[in-house]
């Protein structure tokens, strides 16, 4: 993966046209199920129609298999695995409704984004038996049971506990490689979350032994005809580039793997955000932007 690329990712220059193609398949986090997102799940799904999407799915996440795997906020609130899971099943209720109820002004794919811990493919199975989603986003927050994506500091540990940010990198790509093979999530979340916190990612996802992982893992989401996550949740926070960064991209373009956007939007104000700008990039990089409908693989 080389270097170069025509990637001009949000600069007020790069010339983009409005589109009645918006689309998001990562998105609409709320805050009646999501401790670090806000506003009523209702309230997004009007914000989409009102951007006039006319497809969007909505992908909250999985209730975790334990305490031990509670995010920080869930923990200051003193929630539980119990309270989790039944706050679970009212979204699947709530947002099945909501899909009823809007069908004729918009999609809604009714979806789920796992996470990687230890046992939960058994969890995942149980899960797809029991809410029968639309399809999956197969995301990775943790590392070794360990979440590294919700401070710098907990980013840190996790890389001194593996040895190096580098192994830390390798050890990502291969805990994603066995999610991606085992769950076969329609949708790959932020492909490259891994770099959240670190400022040199971009040399550092070149190095020989990083890249070599991220091929392997491309190769497999294109034997398994998956879609890639053009994830601009970085946008919304001040960054420079969504995930997946523009060396990948590019790859992913050259192996021919669809790339869909997703808004990863955690409230009202951020629904839609970036992503006309996002699929005239697509566009430029000779992606196809007639997008496919998500279904469930697994």
């Amino acid at each position: 993966m080389g270097s170069g690329l025509f990637y001009p990712f949000f600069d007020d220059s790069f010339p983009f046209m409005k589109t009645t193609q918006r689309i998001s398949l990562h998105g609409g986090h709320s805050g009646q199920y999501c401790n670090h997102a806000k506003d009523l799940l209702e309230d997004i799904i009007l914000r989409y129609i009102e951007l006039g999407f006319t497809k969007v799915g909505i992908t909250e996440h999985v209730p975790p298999i334990n305490d031990h795997f509670l995010y920080p906020d869930e923990k200051v609130l003193n929630l539980t695995v119990d309270d989790l899971q039944k706050r679970f099943k009212d979204y699947f209720k709530n947002l099945k409704n909501l899909k009823k109820k809007y069908s004729s002004k918009i999609q809604i794919f009714v979806g789920m984004e796992t996470e990687s811990n230890a046992d939960y493919i058994h969890q995942i199975k149980n899960l797809i038996s029991r809410f029968q989603p639309d399809y999956i986003v197969g995301s990775m927050h943790h590392i070794d049971g360990d979440c590294f994506d919700y401070s710098k500091t907990d980013y840190d540990k996790i890389a001194s506990t593996c040895g190096s940010y580098e192994a830390m990198y390798e050890r990502y790509f291969d805990l994603q490689y066995e999610m991606i093979k085992t769950v076969k999530p329609f949708v790959v979340g932020h492909f490259d979350l891994i770099r959240i916190y670190d400022e040199n990612y971009k040399k550092r996802l070149l190095l020989p032994q990083i890249a070599q992982k991220i091929e392997r893992n491309l190769n497999l989401i294109n034997s398994l005809n998956l879609v890639m996550d053009f994830n601009l949740r970085p946008c919304a926070k001040g960054g420079k580039e969504p995930y997946i960064t523009g060396s990948i991209l590019r790859r992913a373009k050259e192996m021919g793997i669809r790339v869909v956007p997703g808004d990863d939007s955690h409230g009202v104000n951020e629904v839609g955000g970036h992503i006309d700008k996002a699929i005239e990039i697509l566009r430029a990089l000779g992606f196809d932007t007639q997008w496919p409908d998500p279904r469930l693989l697994t």
